[in-house]
This record gives C-alpha cells, structure tokens and sequence, in this order.
C-alpha cells in the first residue's frame, strides 16, 4: 500500500488506438492510462475488440492508428490458456521455478556466508558490505516467504496439498487455466491482463481471488462480463466501442450510474439538436423561392451543411431487448417440497432439502460444485426422480425450464427453424422480428443451430422461453455464455416479470440484483436466507475478530453462568442458615415463656432456690438469644444483598 502523499507513476499511455480487421473497424479512438496501481476494468459489447486491445497491450498484436508508450523496464503479464506451463512437471516445482531468481541470490548468500566464517578471508567488509546488500533485496522479494505464498495461492485457486506433487499433464483443461493463473499471479507482474479470469471458478474461489487482486503489488486491466467481481476488484472503468473510449472513475455499479446519466445527458442534446435541424430545413424550404428571404435561407442552408450531426445515442450496436409475459396467473402456493433427497443411484448428495415457494417470489439457489443443484431443479421437474421426498406444484402453475447445457435445441435446425416449426401458425416476419429482438437478423436467422457459439444458443434458448409465456420461470445457470450487456436486460426482464422464478446461479450479482430469498444446498440439506447475496454473505461470513469475540462472548457466558449457579447456591446456604437460626430464636422464645410463666406459680414465689435456678436458666436463654439474633442479622443482610444485586 502506497503512502497518501505518494506519486503515482504512469507506466502505459494508449492514445487513438484504432484497429481494423481488413476492412472491417474493429474500434478507434481508443485512449486511456496505466498507472503503477490501476485497477481497470474494461467493458464493451461483445465483438467490440476487448481481448484484442488486451492482446495490443502485451504486444501479441498490431494496431492500425495512434500511439502506446511503455515506460522503460516495465513486465507485463498477459493470462492465456496454459500459458508458461511445463506438462512434465509437478505442480509445485512449476510454481517454484517463478522463484528460480530467488534460489540463485540464496546460492550467493551461503557462498559469502562460507567465505564470511573463515577467519583468514580477505577484504572481510568489502563481503559483509556485499552479504548485507544480497540479504536485503533476498528479503525484500519475499526470499524467506515465497514457498508460503506458492501454497497459499495453489490453495486459493483450489489445489490442496494432496494433489502438489501430481504431474501438470493429469489435469483437466479447466484445472490447468487455473494453474495458469496462478502461476501468473506469483509472477509479480507490473502490469497484469486478465481476460475473464473468473470463467471456470466456484464462488469460493473467485471470492479468494477477489480478495488476492485487492492486494496485488500491481497495475490490473481486467476484461470480466462478472459485474460483482468488477465491483469488488476495479477502481476505474474504459468502455469501447466503435468509435470512442470513456473512462469513468468509480467500479462497475458506478459506471452504470454514470452512464445512464450521460446517455440522458446525450439523448436531450440530440433531440434538441434534431429539433433545430427540422425547424432549420423547414425554413429553408418555406423561404429559399422567395427573393426576400433567399439569401438568408442559403446561409442558413450553408449553416447546417456545416454542421456537426450528433449520432443517434447507443446506436453503435443492436442490443438484446425482451421481457417474459404470462398467459394467466397461478395460484399464491406455486412449489412445496418437502423433506427431499437428491442424488443419483440412491447415491444421496443432499437431505433434506425443504422449499415453499409463493407467488412472485424471486428465489436464489446456492452450493457448492457438485452439490446436486441442477439435479434439483430436474428432480422438481420430474426429469430425475427424487430418492426421498416430495415436490408439488400449485394450481394453475405453468413451468419453464432454462437448461444451463442448452441441449433444448436440435442441432439439426437453423436459427428460423427452431422457433417457427413450434408456432407455424405465425407470420415468418413476426418470428424474425422476435428473433431481432435478441440479436439473430437478416441472415443470421439461418445459421444451422449446432454452429452457434454459446451465447448465441443461451440467446435462442432465452428467444423459446419468452415465447411460452409461462408463469413459473425454473432457471439454471441463466447468465452463463451471455455478455454483460444481455445479462443486464435478462435481470430486468427477470425483475419485471409478472410471474414466480427459482433459479441456481453462480452469478452474485444477479443474487444481488434479483433475489429475495437465497436457498444454501449443502450435504445436510437446504439453509434459507431471507435476502439477498450480500444479505446471505453477511449472515455467514465470520471474521476473525467476530470468531474472537463469540469464543469471548461464550467464555463469558458460562463464567457468567458458573458464577450465577455459585451464587444461587451461596444464596439458599444463606437461606437456610437465617431460616435456621429464626427457628432458634422462636425456640428460645418459647423456653423463655415458659420459664417466666413457672417463676409466676404460687410453689416457686416462695422458693428462693427455684426462682433462682429459673432466673439462671433465662439468663443463658437470653446471652443465647442475643449471640443469635447478632448472627441473624448479618445472615439477613448478606441475603438482603443477594437480592439487591
């Protein structure tokens, strides 16, 4: 961490970067800053040129136009499939060898040690002067410590000791982009591109990661269409498009804010701009034949042939626009399960799993990888049935299913196709204008379905569910393969949707944004949250110091409980001592009254020795009764104060 009064130093300079693919402009204009602790977030459509300007940036790729200065010396690491990783070798000693520097410095330092401990050396300060030198650049590059961050960080990203000394070439694709990663981060670039470094990750790890970045010694420029990691990790953000670049200084739900109130910004001056036109064109129309007016209406025909025509705002691109309607409303009881169990071949995942979903609810299912999530969802449906347990639907309640692996499409159908062999009673146009609405025109609408990339399916499977007006929305995973843009109208659609929606998802933001409640699947079954993610997160998210206090507040409560059964048990003691020592005193009593009642019978008046032993006997009654209630009263008053306290 930099000291307040510290310069930051700029160590990039991207001024009108323009880059086409033949013909075709990929973007232009594009101008922004690195400084030595940017946290950059870079954001755009789809097709925009993210990557690629990533790519310009670590020098893999050219550029047509405008200008990029690097400070001199400056590292920059650019994070590719398996990038810089040896298959042969073991997954610790890969990390290790980032550290190849820092072994040879320690091979130096016991070399001068030798040289140090033998007496006859010569020019002894001159070595010590050296040694000293070596140690403190030894340390100062966490020579001492760097085996410690190497399992610390295979550890965040998911790989526990166990599987440290297994071969790189045993990993799956997905384990070894993460090794990449890594490999990268220990690597201690000045600059670090990251192009979607949260794709593959469970939250568990992109939230470790989250944290890592925040501390991370360098620059960051990251490509994410994960809006609650931008949120967490940037400080700044560029958007690109065709034309231009924007900077906004603030994190993603910022730029949101920021830019909305540009676009409104952009949209009043455009329509004033429009209005001016129309009123300009009218008037030279009106006055051009007139020899009166001629030469004014030349001027300002003149004027507007001069002037600068605003672009219609947020026409760079077509956008996904939709929404989810319903055909009737379902009943207030739209799902209940109860006491559930899902797994496959009576292999048991989770139990028992308890759900009550009411009408327009909007509810968020969590867990762990592999916990049985998407097994859920189908075993609601029917698709696998459940090992124990019910699930029932209420009344009127009509279910649409979002399958996360997309296979609700046949492969062996275009674009068209897929949606007009389900309404063939449609107008071809009116299914075209349905499929513009989420980005397939012209075209496009004959790509056979098995060419599609992923998004381009999630979009398909999203134009099918919109179409079914269903009112209860079941929904796996349904931002994955969607950019930024699409999500952001999905989670507006989803939020504006007349009818009830359960989904799994992996994406915060969208549990931010959408939910109301938040189901946590685990092995002991299911844990209900009555809000949002970051409701759920504060819930159970325990920190250190909240460990310590709780581990405090228990210790303290059971000395506080000891001590309270002490003192009930302090306090009958003293109890029966007073009620004991009362019963004394009204025994006495009784003894004296007796012995005063004999003294007064005529046999004992007339005999001294009688009345005199009598007397005696009351005497010590009285030096007994008067010890007694001396007790008495200090027994009282320690009980008095019991009570008080």
């Amino acid at each position: 961490m930099k000291d307040k009064g510290a310069i930051n130093l700029i160590l990039l300079q991207a001024q009108s970067i323009t880059k086409n693919f033949g013909t075709k402009k990929l973007f232009s204009n594009v101008s922004f800053e690195i400084q030595d602790n940017s946290r950059i977030g870079l954001v755009g459509r789809n097709g925009v040129g993210k990557s690629t300007l990533l790519k310009i940036i670590s020098d893999q790729e050219s550029y047509n136009d405008g200008n990029i200065a690097l400070k001199k010396d400056t590292n920059i690491g650019y994070l590719a499939q398996d990038s810089g990783l040896n298959s042969d070798n073991e997954i610790f000693s890969e990390m290790e060898k980032v550290f190849d520097y820092l072994k040879e410095e320690e091979k130096k330092m016991h070399a001068l040690e030798e040289k140090l401990a033998n007496p006859e050396t010569d020019d002894y300060d001159a070595i010590l002067k050296q040694y000293d030198q070596l140690q403190n650049t030894f340390r100062q590059e966490n020579g001492y410590g760097y085996q410690s961050e190497i399992r610390s960080v295979l550890k965040g990203f998911g790989f526990d000791e166990d599987v440290w000394h297994a071969k790189i070439s045993t990993l799956s694709g997905g384990e070894r982009s993460r090794l990449a990663m890594a490999k990268m981060l220990l690597e201690h670039h000045d600059i670090l591109l990251l192009d979607e470094p949260t794709n593959h990750l469970d939250i568990t790890t992109v939230e470790w990661l989250e944290s890592y970045l925040k501390g991370y010694r360098g620059a960051l420029v990251i490509v994410s269409h994960d809006q609650y990691f931008l949120d967490k990790v940037v400080t700044e953000i560029v958007e690109i498009n065709q034309h231009s670049s924007t900077h906004y200084s603030g994190n993603y739900s910022f730029y949101l804010e920021e830019k909305k109130k540009n676009q409104e910004v952009a949209w009043k001056h455009y329509e004033e701009q429009q209005a001016e036109i129309k009123k300009t064109e009218e008037y030279i129309q009106k006055n051009i034949v007139r020899a009166s007016t001629t030469k004014m209406a030349q001027s300002r025909r003149k004027k507007l042939e001069h002037m600068d025509v605003l672009d219609r705002p947020g026409s760079d691109q077509g956008s996904v626009h939709f929404s989810f309607d319903i055909d009737k409303e379902s009943g207030n009881d739209v799902l209940l399960v109860k006491d559930a169990a899902i797994g496959y071949d009576d292999q048991i995942m989770s139990e028992p799993i308890n759900l009550d979903v009411k009408k327009g609810e909007r509810v968020g299912i969590i867990g762990p990888n592999g916990i049985g999530k998407s097994t859920f969802l189908k075993s609601i449906l029917g698709k696998i049935p459940m090992i124990k347990g019910t699930a029932q639907f209420g009344a009127n309640v009509q279910v649409g299913y979002y399958d996360q692996n997309l296979k609700n499409l046949d492969p062996k159908k275009d674009v068209l196709h897929e949606i007009w062999d389900l309404y063939p009673r449609l107008d071809e146009q009116v299914i075209r204008n349905k499929l513009g609405a989420f980005l397939f025109s012209g075209d496009d609408v004959l790509k056979p379905v098995a060419g599609l990339s992923g998004g381009e399916k999630a979009r398909l499977t999203l134009t099918k569910l919109s179409m079914e007006n269903d009112n209860f929305l079941l929904m796996d995973e349904p931002t994955n393969h969607l950019d930024i843009d699409s999500k952001e109208v999905l989670e507006d659609a989803l939020k504006s949707f007349a009818g009830t929606v359960l989904f799994v998802s992996h994406d915060r933001y969208l549990l931010n944004t959408l939910a109301d409640r938040i189901v946590d699947i685990g092995t002991s079954g299911s844990t209900i949250y009555l809000g949002d993610y970051d409701y759920y997160l504060e819930k159970t998210t325990v920190t250190p110091v909240e460990t310590e206090e709780k581990t405090s507040n228990v210790s303290e409560k059971k000395v506080q409980y000891q001590q309270s059964k002490e003192q009930q048990k302090q306090e009958r003691k003293l109890r029966r001592q007073v009620e004991d020592l009362e019963k004394q005193l009204g025994e006495l009593e009784d003894k004296n009254t007796a012995i005063q009642t004999e003294m007064t019978k005529d046999e004992n008046l007339t005999s001294y020795s009688k009345l005199a032993d009598l007397q005696k006997e009351l005497d010590e009654n009285k030096t007994q009764q008067d010890k007694i209630e001396e007790e008495w009263t200090e027994k009282s008053i320690e009980l008095e104060d019991f009570n008080n306290d």
